[in-house]
Parts: structure tokens; sequence; C-alpha cells
């Protein structure tokens, strides 16, 4: 069918047009693309259901387009957030930016949208090359070297899901995205690798922490946005009831809010906040029900949306002051009241605030775990989402915007990114106060109603709680300018290993056997070689030839003397033929019986 439209083909061709355009029309195709991305959004509503755009290649159907429900809300929150992170970055004056943005969006959508595996992991790659120059854009050598980090864990997660493609086709003759056989074959696990690092799952998780503080301010906007929820996607997609995601997950959820504790840059904080919300959702899709998977999605809806409007409300900091260490930053509040409004329904819809959209999305995983007999994993999940609002809604703002003056004169923020962070605050209100509109799009009918007495009154006080503990505790929690070491730490390490072996010994072994050969060997073979190719030529080619030559010589002799005249000679010819034929009949007949 063609009335279909793939959102990705005005992202995709719109980034290499882009650079053409200039000054305002350049700002105008900005926003216009995102624009038309959500038309097309629009327009799929009406459509039924299906595959689109499909053909035959080496004999396995592909399908450029499978519209569903889950690959509908999360087109939905893609095309949104390309939005307002466009209007974020209409300031930026720097096209590359804007091109690898729309880029990194195009391929999101081609993942959600792709119907075979091939499709699938094409955009998958996609998104890798164009989102790593949001941190190489930055230019300075952290940033270059966390660039350079993020592209080689992803180019590795990338082999993974490819290999175990390969193998999965291999056995089941079929590319289609579905639902995979939990058989524990290799492929299996392969493909489920190579997800889960996109998902940003511990000990395969520190690219994130490591890159997205490096990225520029508007580029880690987009990154906290669509990697780890594109991989939730196919969880979802691929992955549902996998018991080890329940346990990861739940690991993931408690892993990030501990260091969050650590952290003293404030995007690094929000980064591993980042881990610890993908974790609700990781947890949901191990968990496998109707209600864990509605869960899952919805909360990826969320938190594209509060997770984009805390980076905003950091970035914005960041552009004005030019600091990101909460020790260096401070009573900001004074100067920038917008921002700071604006970043705490960030962060009250992050840590499940009743009337936010966190307070929706992750007491629908929680109650998922309780029905699904599972009460350790939803007091762990209650228990991060507590520490969640000790860091993400208190720790980062009131050092950042309160606590000890630093003294910075800083003023709002551009317009434009004030108007961006406004609109990721309003969906995060609305889709608290108004769930209804989120729960139509989810993949399965939704029966939860999140504002129960007891839920409200249970939620309120734990972080009520929360609140108080952290007041109490106030100088335990000062900020330190402190580096914490995680998993990154063996690559770091390992990589360093490796170039001071290649360095020392490997290279001086190398010139060590060098000087040998030059020194010794290659005499050793030059005289030698000397005399076999003397031999090989006097003895080998020589002899064949004159050989040869003489065999010739030989029988053109015997022909000459059949041809003397004499009939005796003649005679002799036709006896000797006549042997020679005779002979081979009875040769073929006993070959033959």
């Amino acid at each position: 069918m063609t009335e279909w439209i793939h959102p990705s083909v005005f992202y995709i061709p719109g980034a290499f047009l882009l650079p053409f355009l200039r000054g305002r029309i350049q700002k105008a195709g900005m926003l216009l693309i995102p624009l038309l991305g959500t038309a097309a959004m629009y327009l799929m509503m009406y459509l039924p259901h299906g595959t689109y755009w499909t053909w035959n290649f080496l004999g396995q159907s592909m399908c450029f387009g499978s519209v569903d429900k889950l690959s509908i809300v999360f087109g939905w929150v893609f095309v949104i957030m390309s939005f307002i992170g466009m209007v974020y970055a209409l300031h930026v004056d720097e096209a590359g930016q804007h091109v690898a943005a729309l880029l990194y969006v195009g391929g999101s959508l081609g993942v959600t949208f792709a119907g075979d595996y091939l499709t699938l992991f094409i955009f998958w790659e996609l998104m890798a090359f164009s989102s790593v120059y949001l941190v190489f854009a930055r230019r300075e050598p952290e940033a270059i070297r966390a660039g350079f980090r993020y592209i080689l864990v992803h180019a590795f997660g990338g082999v993974c899901l490819l290999a175990g493609v390969v193998l999965h086709a291999l056995g089941s003759g079929s590319m289609i995205v579905g639902p995979l056989e939990q058989d524990g074959s290799l492929g299996f696990y392969l493909m489920l690798i190579g997800v889960i690092i996109n998902a940003a799952v511990p000990p395969l998780h520190a690219w994130l922490t490591d890159a997205y503080p490096e990225g520029t301010v508007t580029g880690s906007v987009f990154m906290s946005a669509f990697t780890t929820k594109t991989a939730v996607y196919v969880l979802v997609r691929v992955f549902p009831g996998t018991e080890l995601l329940v346990y990861l997950g739940t690991i993931m959820a408690l892993y990030g809010v501990v260091y969050a504790v650590l952290e003293n840059d404030a995007r690094r904080l929000l980064a591993y906040h980042i881990v610890s919300q993908v974790g609700y959702m990781v947890t949901g899709v191990g968990i496998g029900t109707e209600m864990s998977l509605n869960g899952s999605v919805s909360h990826a809806f969320a938190h594209i949306l509060y997770k984009g409007l805390l980076f905003m409300g950091a970035g914005a900091v960041i552009h004005m002051t030019g600091r990101r260490k909460l020790t260096e930053l401070g009573g900001l509040y004074r100067t920038m009241p917008i921002t700071l409004v604006l970043y705490m329904i960030g962060g009250f819809a992050i840590s499940a605030f009743p009337l936010f959209s966190g307070f929706v999305t992750k007491s629908m995983v929680v109650a998922a775990a309780g029905a699904d007999h599972r009460p350790l994993v939803a007091l762990l999940l209650t228990m991060a989402s507590s520490g969640t609002f000790l860091h993400t809604g208190l720790k980062l703002p009131y050092y950042m915007f309160f606590g000890k003056d630093s003294g910075l004169e800083a003023k709002e923020p551009p317009a434009n990114m004030i108007w961006a962070m406004s609109i990721a605050a309003f969906l995060c209100i609305a889709i608290g106060c108004f769930p209804k509109p989120l729960y139509d799009l989810l993949p399965f009918p939704v029966h939860f109603d999140p504002y129960t007495g007891d839920h409200v009154t249970s939620a309120l006080g734990i972080l009520l709680f929360t609140g108080l503990g952290f007041f109490m505790l106030l100088k335990k929690l000062d900020p330190e300018p402190t580096i914490s070491i995680d998993t990154d730490w063996f690559y770091r390490k390992g990589s360093r290993v490796f170039m001071w072996l290649a360095n020392r010994p490997v290279a001086k072994t190398d010139d060590y056997v060098g000087n040998v050969y030059d020194t010794w060997f290659s005499r050793f073979t030059l005289f030698f070689s000397g005399i076999l190719a003397r031999i090989l030529d006097v003895r080998g080619i020589d002899g064949a030839v004159n050989g040869i030559a003489d065999f010739f010589l030989a029988a053109s002799r015997l022909v000459r003397n059949t041809t003397t005249g004499f009939v005796r000679h003649y005679a002799a010819t036709m006896l000797i033929a006549g042997i020679v034929i005779l002979g081979y009949y009875l040769f073929s007949t006993l070959m033959s019986l």
C-alpha cells in the first residue's frame, strides 16, 4: 500500500537538505521537518495496521514498515520529542549538529517501524554513527575521547546484534521482527546483548554516563531521548517475558540511584538516573504481562519527555554559566527563576509525584510487579523511586539553584530554550492529570487507576519522608569534586594496557626480530636462495625444456623413418598402428566388464 508514509522520509532527506538553507529559512526547516513527521504519524492513526513497503531480498521477505499500536506509540513520542529538541536548538548556528540530530531521529523511527531484522539493523547503526557527532561537536579533548569510546561500544553492540540476526535467520529461515523463542541459543543471546548494550544495562551501561555529559548542550537532549528508548522498544517487541530482564532491570533501577549519590557533574547525575529509569522499563519487559508491558511503554513515553526537560534545564544553566559541576554552582534562583520552575516540573515527574507523568507510568510497572507476585521487585523499585527524588528532585536543584551563592552572573536562556522546556513541562503535567489519551495509545487495554486514595497517600508519604531526610542530612549530601569509578574503568585501563603492550613489548620484540632478520636471516636466505635458484634454473627449468625438446626430436625422427618410400617401412608402420588400436580396444572392453 502506497498511501502509508514513513516518518523518516522527512528526517533523513531533510537532514541532507538543511545545510543548503540559511538564516531564518534554515530555522523554519528545522521546525518543518518534525512537523511533517508529526503529520505522518497523525495520518497513520487512520490507516489499518499491517505491513507496508515490502519486497524480496535474497529469498527473504523485507518490510520497511510494520505498523501496530506498539510502533505507533513510540513513533508519536519520537516525533514530539524531535520537535521539542529542534525548538530547543534553534539558537545553534552549526548545521552539523542539526544534521546529526535529524539523522538520529530518522534512525530511531526506522527501527520503530522496521518489519525485518536487516532493516532494523541498518537504522540501528545509523543511530549510532549519527549520534556520536553530537559528542564530537563539543570539540573538547574529553568529548573527543568519550565519543570514540561511545562509538566503539556501539560498534561492538552492533556486531553482536548482526551476528545474532544471522544465526536466527539461518536457524528459523525468517527475518521478520517478532518475539523470539527463548531457546537459549547463541543467536538469542547475541541479539539480547546487542540490544541491552543500547539499553545501558549494567555492566554494559558506562558508555551512557561517559558520553552524555560530554555532548553539546542541545545534543545531549536528543541523546537522552532516543537510544535507550529505542532499545526498550526492541526489547518489548522481541524479548517480552524474558525472565533475566526482571533481575537486570531491578539492578539497573538501584544501580543508577546509588551512583547518582556520588556525582558532582549535573548531567552525569542525570545520566545515571537514565540508567535507573530505564531499569523500570526493562523490568516490565521481563515480567511480560500485559500490564507490565503497558507500564514499560508508557514509562518510556513519559521518560522521554521529563528526562528531556531535565537535560534542557541543566543545559540552560550550562549554556548561561559555562559551569556544570554542582560545587561550582548555586544561587541561580534569583536570576533564572523560570528555568528553576520548569526544571522542578521535570524533577517532580521523574520522582513520581501525583499529578505528574511519572506517577502514572512508573506506578503501573510497580503495580504489575505486585500483581505478578513479585513483592521484592516491587519494594526495590519503590526504593529506587525514593532515591530518584532525593537526587534529581532535591539534591541537583538545591545545589544548582540554591545552596551556597556561587556569585555567577547569569540570566534566563534564549526564548527558544524556554519555549521548548515549557512544551515538555506542559506534557508532563497533562499526562499526569489526564492519562487516558496515553492509555489509548498503549498496545494492550489498560485496567489501572493510579489515583486511588491508598496509592496517593502512600506515594506522598514516601516522597515527603525522603524530603525530610534530605534536609536533615544535608551536610552529608554536599557534592564533592571527585571522580566515581564505574565499569568503564575496565575498557579505559584495558585500552591503555593494550597500547602499552603494542608500544613497548610488542614493538621492541618486532624491532629485535627485524634486526636479527636483516643481519643474519636475510643474508642466509639470499645465499641459499641463489644456490636454490641456480639448481632450479639449470636442473629444473632447463632440464624440463631440454627433455621435452629431445622427446619431440626423437618422435620426429621416428615419423621421418616411416616416410622413406620403402614398402617395408609403410607395412611396419601400419602393423604398429594396428597393434595400438587393438590394444586400446581390448583395454576398453576389459574396463567395461
